[in-house]
């Protein structure tokens, strides 16, 4: 196998930029898959019926396998290649995509999205790596890992509009068809654009800590989902327990191992881990409340898809354009400085989100997603870079490899525990307020969601379909405003972590512009004394 080394220091060339090119485009498509099935969701909701837990299940599966796959597919990637574990990744992700389009029932889409999350993760460790190997020049290294962060931003919060453009002319089974086209381009480019590259020290693939991390990670997010929907029951303690321990076991096992898969080490600097941290809760939790904008666009304020979309593309603009004036910004300004005041900007965008009513115009609720999007640009631009600053230089493999893994699994865990907040709010209320002459199906439907309460009210007779989506409607913005409530207070306690703890991280760009510096600083030094 063509395996290639890039020369220290050797500026890229037009070939390398055009395979940033390549790269960007399988990372902005993972990026969009997460959030693009927001506005399908009434759609798919009415054709394949999925409970109040499968509807969750749909929508962050694929994050949860994401996050829990990648280090080990970065892993992998060393021992068979980086460019042919991104290749084996993209065919399966368009064959995953091809059955999540066509799927018949929730049962059948959530094994797509299963299939998509554990395909996703051959891809993202891939696309990071091998820009590292393109680009071995500082500035231009800084300058597409920028780019990358750019896409991964950008995809996040594009992938409602686009999923709106799409369910306007075509079934909700399109948002899935979009990957198809890329990841063929990325097949057919990949061979010409993008260097091959395999770890000459890449260790044995440890199959008991990926056992062992999937063990813990499932069993307590499916716990999460269970304590929302039918309180503490015997087994669900029990699975929570149980995921917990394997959780120990794991962190146990990588202590032991000389080679682990995930270096829990990196943890014992307090910057590093206050940066993981930031990422995981300051990305994390918009995905829940992304999922409650949605829709309470198209199901409470009654707009079609493509509406709903151009109504969340303001923030969108907003969070690129902050994510790509941050790098230019800690010039003046503490990367970890930069990184608090937008945590503290998106808390306050939670907080305008209480003031947000069924009854209201949509002003407010643009106005409120502004301010909270505006403020995630520098976490998104700044995160990876500051894990892999704050990370020894030797290390920068692992740390890069949980820098993704913390954005993925806390966007999924954002929508876990936020999604079941809102529902448990909306179900504790809902009890009771459903006619029971509507029959029990009827009243376990409405009882469950807010899509199954506006079909039970549309079927219902004139003088109980009214007050009954009116009730349903209330209590789903209060499940709404208890869920934005948590963003608030966790996103604010973190702004003020990132102010103390971060204040003097550095980016790798910064710490490698130090680096040479104090080198060239060294070489003058005899010359002068001569």
């Amino acid at each position: 196998m063509d395996v290639t080394t890039p020369a220290q220091n050797q500026k890229a060339g037009a070939k390398e930029w055009l395979g940033l090119a390549v790269l960007a485009l399988p990372t902005l498509v993972l990026s969009v898959d997460v959030t693009v099935l927001y506005l399908a969701l009434p759609h798919l909701s009415a054709d394949l019926q999925p409970s109040a837990n499968q509807t969750l299940w749909i929508i962050d599966i694929f994050g949860f396998l994401l996050a829990g796959f990648l280090i080990t597919m970065g892993t992998l990637g060393d021992r068979i290649g980086r460019r042919k574990l991104l290749m084996i990744g993209g065919a399966g992700f368009a064959a995953a995509s091809l059955l999540g389009a066509y799927a018949n029932s929730a049962e059948m889409l959530i094994a797509a999205r299963i299939l998509l999350g554990i395909f996703g993760a051959t891809l993202m460790p891939s696309t990071l790596s091998l820009i590292t190997n393109m680009f071995s020049d500082a500035k231009q290294r800084a300058q597409a890992v920028a780019i990358w962060a750019a896409c991964v931003s950008s995809g996040i919060a594009i992938g409602p509009p686009i999923g709106g453009l799409l369910l306007e002319s075509f079934w909700w089974g399109s948002v899935f068809l979009l990957a198809v086209p890329v990841m063929v381009l990325l097949l057919i480019t990949a061979p010409f654009l993008l260097p091959e590259f395999r770890s000459p020290s890449a260790h044995r693939l440890d199959l008991v800590s990926v056992a062992l991390s999937l063990a813990a990670v499932i069993p307590v997010i499916w716990s999460i989902k269970e304590l929302a929907d039918d309180g503490a029951t015997a087994l669900t303690l029990a699975v929570l327990v149980g995921g917990l321990v394997f959780g120990v076991l794991f962190v146990m096992r990588q202590k032991r191992l000389a080679e682990p898969l995930f270096d829990v080490s990196l943890f014992r600097n307090r910057e590093f881990s206050a940066t993981l941290l930031m990422l995981l809760i300051g990305v994390g939790v918009v995905g829940g409340v992304y999922l409650f904008i949605s829709q309470y666009l198209q199901l409470v304020k009654e707009q079609s898809p493509i509406e709903a979309g151009l109504w969340m593309l303001p923030s969108a603009f907003v969070m690129m354009i902050t994510a790509a004036a941050s790098p230019a910004l800690i010039k003046w300004i503490r990367p970890g400085y930069l990184v608090g005041a937008g945590l503290a900007m998106s808390a306050a965008g939670y907080f305008m989100l209480l003031s947000v009513d069924a009854a209201d115009e949509l002003s407010m609720l643009v106005m409120s997603m502004i301010v909270l999007f505006s403020g995630l640009g520098p976490v998104f631009a700044l995160g990876t870079d500051l894990v892999l600053g704050t990370a020894p230089p030797e290390r920068s493999g692992s740390a890069a490899a949980m820098s993704e893994t913390s954005m993925e699994f806390g966007i999924s865990l954002g929508i876990a525990v936020l999604g079941s907040v809102g529902a448990a709010v909306y179900r504790n209320k809902m009890e009771g307020s459903v006619p029971e002459a509507l029959g029990p199906d009827a009243v376990k439907t409405a009882g469950e969601t807010l899509p199954g309460a506006i079909k039970v009210a549309q079927e219902a007779p004139p003088e109980t379909a009214g007050p009954l989506r009116e009730r349903a409607v209330g209590f789903f913005m209060d499940g709404f405003h208890a869920s934005a409530m948590v963003c608030g207070i966790t996103v604010g306690a973190f702004a003020l972590i990132s102010f103390v703890l971060l204040r003097n991280a550095r980016t790798k760009a910064q710490v490698e512009s130090e680096a040479e510096q104090a080198a060239g600083t060294e070489e003058l030094l005899p010359a002068q004394t001569t």
